[in-house]
């Protein structure tokens, strides 16, 4: 979804993992697994941090739009296309399958 310069990604969060791990199951629902608590916005920063390291982008282009305080989390993606995002999210679907 769009809004404006942004891009918008629905992310499924599972905090307390035994690791950090982004995939994109089969429905395309982008599922993070971290390691940090969900407690004083850690889980929060650690989602941020795991998608532009996935994504590979820059920290700052990503922003938490909405579910700070819930499993269900809106992440706008800041400059890149909706292609360009597409195909970020196609290559961590296919890591995930290997």
């Amino acid at each position: 979804m769009t809004a404006g310069e942004r891009l918008l990604l629905r992310v499924r969060v599972t905090p307390r993992a035994r690791g950090n791990a982004l995939t994109v199951d089969a429905e395309g629902i982008v599922r993070a697994r971290l390691a940090a608590p969900p407690v004083e916005g850690a889980a929060n920063r650690a989602l941020i941090e795991l998608l532009a390291d996935g994504l590979g982008l820059r920290r700052a282009s990503i922003e938490l739009v909405r579910g700070a305080h819930g499993r269900d989390k809106i992440v706008a993606v800041h400059g890149c296309t909706p292609a360009d995002l597409a195909d970020r999210l196609a290559r961590l679907a296919h890591r995930r399958r290997r």
